[in-house]
């Protein structure tokens, strides 16, 4: 396969393998010298500091042979160790500033020391303390208050070398010596024996690769199976190769992918069943707006044709006393007010529920709405014969709320048990309202005495032109519209509303939101 995952995989292990062994052998060749020469410098400071501590307060020229033995091994033992040369000595300046004498106390024996060291001795402490100008072989590499470090080329030999020179406690010398030219030699030796294992180990990683790349794109395979099923929306079969890794995790989101697409698909044809039970039910809905226009062309019937009739009356003097006249007018003036007020009650109904309505949220003493609409209302008390019984609350109730629309809940709730109340066996009847404040939140209700509602009618009062008493609705002149604008307003602002049932009356009562 052309664009192969395992081709790839391989190509990528040994591009990388071959990059990193030319990477290492480039940097052996660039990079190497570099770094081990500035290695070997932190080196020599470091042996430079344990000489010194070897050599501090010892006195050479007093030391018993045991003694001398004792040091004499710990320098041995740092210069081994470190593969550093160590030499220490004892310098006598001459009158003219040069160099008089030198006295080489370690190491002791004469046939360790040849002449061209002594003489790089003598050059350096000349160098470092008496300021001559070093050769062009020299060049320094760092210099401190006690020591200096030079890079060396030794003309004799074709070897570079890494120097110190320093000063050791009591007058004495330090010079110590490492070879550097080696490490050109082993950067080579290492680059050759880099060349020969990289191509063995990039033979054995694309062997290696080629099997694992296998393993791998087994189940992926599998996975392009499986998917093939799926597109022929077959979900009976899962991916079951139990796995850890990406391949385990993705096998396991195909799963749940193939569950949801399977629920998913079973929601839209149940969706697509309860589409076609909506149409179903279009017929049903167009029964239901013909009844609505049913209801709204009966109600407007009656007071239009009285309207009519007693026009027509007028028109042909049926009556000419005035008194008559006076009668009719007022009858024809009554039955357009009727139907004003329906229309408006419908017009605004419509508002709420299609959104046109807008809630105005407001922060109102709903305690001076109250006592408003229940003032206005002070003439349907007098005319019905009704005790109002309203204990207006000490501090005043600031709610969260459209005051208008509140004000048309409260109108509708009082207009509804002027309507209803009747005379319980001990008196008149009475209608009460109370607020009652329960943490953030105040109920508002309107009881009236008389009977209660129906069981089976709870539910349905809040629904348009539904009448529980029609002859009673009648007589007074109700449409069964207002507790449908309560429904709308109280469910725009997202609060709870109700009624309940007592034994000897009915209570309508809705909340609000204090904060």
């Amino acid at each position: 396969m052309k664009h192969s995952i395992r081709l790839r995989l391989i190509l990528i292990v040994s591009v990388m393998l071959v990059f990193a062994i030319v990477s290492i052998f480039l940097a052996n060749i660039f990079l190497l010298p570099g770094f081990y020469q500035s290695m070997k410098q932190k080196q020599m400071s470091s042996v430079y500091g344990d000489v010194v501590d070897v050599c501090r307060g010892l006195d050479w020229q007093t030391m018993d042979e045991m003694e001398l033995e004792d040091v004499y091994d710990r320098l041995d033992g740092i210069s081994a160790n470190r593969s550093i040369s160590i030499y220490i000595m004892q310098i006598s300046a001459g009158e003219s500033g040069n160099i008089a004498s030198i006295n080489y106390v370690y190491p002791t024996s004469t046939e360790r020391l040849k002449n061209t060291t002594m003489n790089a001795i003598a050059k350096y402490v000349r160098a470092m303390y008496f300021g001559e100008e070093l050769d062009e072989n020299c060049e320094e590499l760092n210099k401190t208050e006690n020591y200096a470090i030079y890079k060396v080329f030794d003309d004799r030999i074709g070897s570079n070398y890494i120097e110190l020179t320093g000063e050791l406690p009591d007058n004495y010398w330090l010079y110590m010596r490492a070879n550097y030219t080696g490490i050109t030699d082993n950067a080579s030796l290492s680059n050759r024996f880099l060349i020969f294992v990289g191509i063995i180990v990039t033979l054995i990683s694309i062997v290696v690769i080629f099997f694992m790349a296998n393993r791998y794109t087994k189940p992926i395979l599998k996975l392009a199976d499986w998917v093939q099923e799926m597109r022929r929306l077959d979900f009976s079969s899962r991916f079951t190769v139990e796995r850890a890794d990406e391949i385990g995790i993705l096998g396991a989101g195909m799963n749940e992918l193939s569950e949801k697409l399977e629920t998913t698909i079973s929601e839209f044809k149940t969706a697509n069943n309860e589409l076609q039970n909506e149409i179903e039910k279009k017929s049903e809905q167009e029964q239901m707006r013909q009844e609505f226009i049913a209801n709204v062309s009966h109600e407007l019937k009656t007071p239009i044709a009285l309207i009519q009739g007693y026009a027509e009356g007028l028109k042909e003097n049926i009556n000419e006393d005035p008194e008559s006249r006076d009668f009719y007018c007022e009858v024809i003036i009554d039955e357009a007010n009727k139907m004003n007020r329906m229309v408006k009650n419908l017009l605004s109904l419509n508002q709420l529920e299609f959104g046109g309505g807008q809630v105005k949220l407001e922060h109102f003493d709903l305690t001076e709405v109250i006592g408003s609409v229940a003032a206005s209302a002070q003439i349907m008390f007098e005319q019905k014969d009704i005790e109002l019984r309203y204990n207006e609350p000490e501090e005043h109730i600031m709610v969260w709320a459209d005051e208008y629309m509140v004000e048309e809940v409260l109108t509708n709730y009082i207009s509804n048990a002027v309507n209803h109340a009747e005379c319980p066996d001990d008196g008149k009847p009475v209608i009460e309202i109370k607020t009652v404040v329960t943490g953030d939140t105040v109920r508002t209700s309107v009881f009236n005495t008389g009977d209660p509602i129906p069981e089976e009618d709870i539910d349905r009062i809040w629904s348009k032109f539904y009448k529980v008493d029609k002859a009673r609705t009648r007589e007074y002149g109700g449409n069964g519209i207002g507790l449908s604008i309560v429904k709308a307003i109280m469910e725009a602002h997202n609060q709870a509303f109700g009624v309940i049932n007592y034994d000897n009356g009915v209570e309508f009562w809705f909340e609000l939101c204090i904060k």
